[in-house]
């Protein structure tokens, strides 16, 4: 019979139940003695399978609804290295703290991440363009955008361990006692989950009670970071590396990372790793104007290498000191909040759809706006859009309106005229700006993380990463039902050599299918293609099962292609 699913009509054929272990597919009604002897060969490669789980769709997968709750990040390092998603750098050496590779898995994600990322916002507008500018520039530029001045981090440093730890990302407490109200001391504790955090400071205070001889119940604790603090409070707070109040008061510490340009080692060949890609649009904005036929309001895209020497890189590869960026600098024309707010606001609903159209959960986004000493001193606002990661909420997408800061010091730095000619009003002026700025592995780490579930099938736990099929490293894996039998090897094969001219396809032939089905799950392939004995005796179909439903449908060879192409590209 023929069916529509999105918008393909489809031939189907009712076939025996549950035949390919797991799933409910569909067997052509007629099937003659030969196919039946063929059959009963398959049956006995796939029949521990099918007698484990006649049908995944016998009452439906289960979904596990705590499983994000219960998520901790060392499951996703795990995951991520187990099946070649990332690696620690240089990790026969022992590795390099806050630097990550990706495998082959991996680099597949982040390459359609990137691609998706350049299609919505560049491909899809006139309004955008794009640029690949160079990881080092004069040093002047930094100078310019205040980078070499201001782009720095407080730290604290531990006198007897010789750590160093950013200042905003220790949190303080006193431990005061509910009776008397008095204080014993501090507990200090690095930045995390409020869960983690409270368990830490309460096994804090539990040695700090007894080590003062002191017992009773102690008040809620007062969280604060150790910029905030006073020189008073700091002799008393233990550093995380000593145990001991043995830290120092906050400091400045520039985050760049410094290199030498030609053969001297002097004062004159210094120049810097780039801590960002934006200023690589700014220094290009006038190339850009003078070459293209784009008019205000128009945007300059990029998406790049930046470094920055971190002092606690941490959390996997959500802070690390090599990452990448895909921003985009969104010039309009000057003006108060008429004139910016619409297109701020704009930005922020772009950016969230964006977002979620790549697969991120809509409950595990937030917002956070940023207001008074909150914004640099140059923004007119700032609203990030948060993410709910195993750690606690950070920041995932910023989308800041800075005015004409950037053009502006760029301008009187270099001394060259940066500004736009409107021919409609004869005026020049200089474009105030809105930046979307959003990083490539936090993004990849925040799919990850939103992909992660877990459901019961007919009793079988099974955990799984539900990518959206636009992004997902592979996107089909194609299976012959038998390694062992030529013909339907020979047809498995065509097939999987036509869908790889389209897409990222796997070929799997060893184990039982169901265990094929649940690697393929485990690493998010979309679509798992069985080919049979029927493909090659009978009905000229596959079976097609679904990752995230279980479901699977009979579909002849020469629709799998049209099927697979609404599925995963839309059309």
């Amino acid at each position: 019979m023929a069916i529509i699913r999105n918008g393909i009509a489809l031939t189907m054929f009712l076939t025996l139940h549950g035949a390919l272990g797991f799933g409910s597919i569909s067997r052509h009604a007629a099937i003659g003695a030969a196919s039946r002897r063929h059959l009963i060969t398959a049956f006995s490669t796939a029949e521990a399978a099918a007698a484990s789980s006649a049908s995944e769709k016998k009452d439906g997968p289960i979904k596990n609804d705590q499983a994000y709750a219960n998520l901790k990040m060392e499951e996703i390092v795990s995951l991520c290295k187990r099946r070649g998603i990332i690696f620690p750098s240089s990790e026969i050496y022992n590795g390099f703290a806050g630097f990550f590779d990706y495998g082959p898995l991996g680099s597949e994600l982040k390459r359609n991440v990137k691609d998706a990322f350049w299609k919505a916002f560049v491909h899809e507008r006139e309004d955008v363009v794009g640029i690949d500018s160079s990881i080092i520039h004069n040093p002047t530029t930094w100078k310019s955008s205040g980078h070499l001045d201001g782009f720095s981090d407080p730290m604290v440093d531990c006198r007897e361990t010789k750590l160093r730890y950013r200042a905003d990302q220790l949190y303080c407490s006193p431990v005061v006692l509910e009776e008397c109200g008095s204080t014993v001391g501090f507990v200090c504790v690095l930045e995390g989950n409020d869960e983690d955090m409270v368990k830490e400071a309460k096994a804090q205070a539990n040695r700090l009670l007894k080590e003062k001889e002191k017992k009773g119940a102690i008040q809620p604790f007062q969280f604060k970071d150790l910029t905030q603090v006073t020189e008073e409070e700091m002799a008393q707070i233990p550093s995380p590396g000593s145990n001991k109040p043995t830290l120092t008061m906050p400091r400045d510490f520039n985050l760049m990372f410094q290199t030498n340009v030609g053969a001297m080692q002097d004062a004159s060949s210094v120049a810097y790793l780039r801590p960002e890609t934006a200023q690589g649009i700014f220094i290009n904005y006038k190339n850009v104007l003078a070459s293209s036929r784009i008019k205000l309001p128009f945007g300059i895209a990029q998406i790049g290498k930046a470094f920055r020497n971190e002092i606690t890189p941490r959390n996997f590869i959500f802070r690390s000191r090599e990452f990448e960026q895909m921003e985009i600098e969104y010039f309009i024309p000057p003006g108060d909040e008429d004139v910016w707010k619409p297109y701020h606001e704009k930005w922020i609903a772009d950016s969230k759809a964006f977002l979620e159209q790549v697969g991120l959960r809509e409950e595990l986004m937030g917002y956070d706006v940023h207001e008074g000493d909150g914004l640099a001193h140059y923004a007119r606002a700032c609203t990030d859009i948060t993410f709910k990661f195993p750690f606690g909420v950070q920041e995932l997408m910023g989308i800041a309106a800075r005015g004409d800061f950037d053009l502006k010091s760029h301008s009187e730095g270099s001394g060259k005229v940066l500004d736009y000619f409107d021919e409609e009003t004869k005026e020049k002026f200089i474009p105030h700006v809105i930046e979307p700025s959003l990083g490539v592995d936090r993004l990849i780490l925040a799919l990850i993380c939103s992909a992660y579930a877990e459901d019961e099938i007919n009793g079988e736990k099974r955990s799984y990463l539900s990518f959206h099929p636009s992004i997902a490293p592979v996107k089909v894996a194609v299976l012959p039902l038998v390694k062992n039998k030529e013909p339907l090897v020979k047809a498995a094969r065509e097939l999987y050599e036509k869908l790889k001219k389209r897409w990222n396809v796997q070929w799997d032939q060893t184990g039982a299918i169901g265990r094929r089905y649940r690697r393929a799950d485990e690493v998010g392939v979309p679509f798992c293609v069985t080919v049979d004995f029927e493909t090659i005796e009978s009905d000229g179909a596959v079976t097609v099962r679904d990752r995230d439903s279980t479901e699977q449908v009979r579909i002849p060879m020469d629709e799998v292609v049209p099927y697979l192409s609404k599925m995963i590209d839309g059309y």
